[in-house]
């Protein structure tokens, strides 16, 4: 299986490089200021899953004080299907129940099914809702 820590700064190159290689990363988005901002508070963790020392697996998980939010669930493509994604969500939900959180919430591309049957599997629903943004940058 995997050994599942916390973030440090020299995993900082291999998880941007994972995240490129399983296309999380998008043009609004400075991977560098995503992880900055997340360990700069006490409300948020990135957690690393190596295999034989090397970063395969990411999650980084937020709690706003009344949810909690999951971003950059990503595995080392070749890996997928191994069960590394749903260790990496139970290390999500565990740090989220050791803070209270009532409710665990994603947000998916709808055209990712490959990622929606996976949250599904975990049992995940769609939530009936719309979510809206705007740019502040």
């Amino acid at each position: 299986m995997i050994e599942i820590s916390a973030l440090t700064d020299e995993d900082i190159p291999t998880v941007i490089a994972l995240w490129e290689r399983c296309q999380l990363m998008r043009p609004e988005n400075d991977p560098r200021a995503d992880i900055s901002r997340a360990r700069r508070t006490v409300n948020a963790e990135i957690f690393v899953g190596k295999r034989q020392g090397v970063g395969v697996a990411t999650v980084m998980v937020g709690f706003d004080g009344h949810r909690g939010w999951v971003y950059y669930l990503a595995v080392e493509p070749t890996l997928q299907r191994a069960g590394y994604g749903t260790a990496m969500m139970n290390a999500a939900e565990h740090w989220l129940r050791a803070r209270n959180a009532p409710k665990l919430l994603l947000m998916v591309s709808e055209e990712n099914a490959a990622a929606l049957g996976f949250y599904e599997a975990l049992g995940f629903e769609a939530s009936p809702v719309t979510t809206l943004g705007r740019q502040l940058h």
